[in-house]
């Protein structure tokens, strides 16, 4: 991913922070990819930043990179299942190419939904199962690719597993153009924490969907 973080991603990592404010949480924040946005933002408002990463090695690139972009973070060993925060914690949250990694998505989801507050944004920016013939070779590759990506699925619906599970309402999903196969193609967008998530009669909001990558 060394060349799309370069090239390609500046503009989408930028999306996930875009007029953020308040307590922010990265769920696995990898080697600190988003910290150098959050640094850019936090210039310009009122910013604390907490992140999760259970890797030791890479939590460790991760907290020179904060260091690189001057940039004051709280960066604790936990994974996205068992995040160590109490209820209705955060402002919102950022997934940056990370649920293909999580063992256990659906629990991640309950648990981003227990520590966001109500009325709480959850960006994403994420690679899922294409379709046809391209999805029949993520399969037929996936195995291997398991093994060598670090146990990154490329077999996921992820998206679908968003707009689906209750904790959250989806009000924009966002095709972008651009990706490298098995990982590809790549959405972006953004999940809310109803207000009324326990209600017997709440609706759910159906999202807004576009594309930016011309088909």
């Amino acid at each position: 991913m060394a060349l799309p973080e370069r090239v390609s991603l500046p503009p989408h990592r930028r999306y996930l922070v875009e007029g953020l404010s308040g307590r922010v949480l990265d769920v696995g924040a990898g080697t600190g990819a988003s910290f150098p946005y959050f640094a850019e933002r936090a210039r310009e408002a009122d910013l604390e930043v907490h992140a999760v990463e259970p890797d030791p090695h890479v939590r460790r690139r991760a907290l020179e990179t904060a260091r690189e972009a001057g940039l004051s973070v709280d960066l604790r060993n936990a994974g996205a299942e068992r995040l160590p925060y109490p209820d209705d914690h955060f402002d919102a949250a950022l997934a940056g190419i990370v649920f293909c990694t999580i063992p256990d998505p659906s629990a991640a989801l309950d648990e981003l939904g227990r520590v966001l507050r109500p009325g709480g944004e959850l960006r994403f920016l994420e690679h899922v199962r294409g379709e046809g013939l391209r999805a029949r070779l993520q399969a037929l590759i996936e195995p291997v690719w398991r093994r060598i990506a670090g146990g990154c699925h490329v077999t996921r619906d992820t998206v679908g597993l968003f707009e689906a599970h209750d904790a959250f309402d989806a009000v924009e999903v966002e095709r972008i153009g651009f990706g490298l196969f098995p990982a590809d193609p790549f959405l972006r967008g953004t999940l809310v924490r109803p207000d009324d998530r326990d209600s017997p009669d709440r609706r759910r909001r159906e999202p807004s969907t576009r594309r930016s990558d011309g088909r």
